[in-house]
């Protein structure tokens, strides 16, 4: 008679294990019974990072880069200025960072710089320098780690 009290939880709990078989991956049920192997599911983590690690296309950086030259030629304290390509619909901001230094008998500013196109987002960092006619050139641009 005991046993005919305790069916109905057991169905119950055997109902709710195979209706929920998509949170429960064989990793998790693997490491109940013992097996050792590392989880393995389809993670999407290292096409990100590659991807993160790519600079975003030439024509889409020639406005940023016009936008850094541009708020470094202003020189304000905490100044930032907007980029936008047309032609892409990419955008984003460029930002100067820390104080100006003397590189190679130059003056230079680093600079952060945000880019997004439709649901991408990704940040840069850059380094640019003043040359001999108070223009400044982007010397170096690469994605932000």
């Amino acid at each position: 008679m005991r046993l005919w009290r305790a069916l109905p939880p057991a169905a119950a709990l055997l109902l709710a294990l195979a209706g929920g078989g998509c949170s429960i991956s064989t990793g998790q049920l693997d490491a109940l019974f013992g097996d050792d192997k590392p989880e393995t599911t389809g993670s999407i983590g290292h096409a990100a990072e590659a991807k993160a690690a790519e600079l975003p296309p030439a024509g889409d950086l020639a406005y940023a880069r016009a936008a850094a030259s541009d708020v470094l030629s202003r020189g304000g304290k905490d100044a930032s200025a907007p980029w936008e390509n047309p032609n892409t619909g990419a955008r984003g901001t460029v930002t100067p960072i820390a104080s100006a230094y003397t590189q190679d008998g130059k003056t230079c500013h680093d600079f952060l710089a945000s880019y997004v196109r439709g649901r991408s987002q990704a940040w840069m960092q850059g380094e640019a320098c003043r040359q001999q006619k108070g223009s400044w050139e982007v010397r170096a641009l690469k994605p932000w780690k």
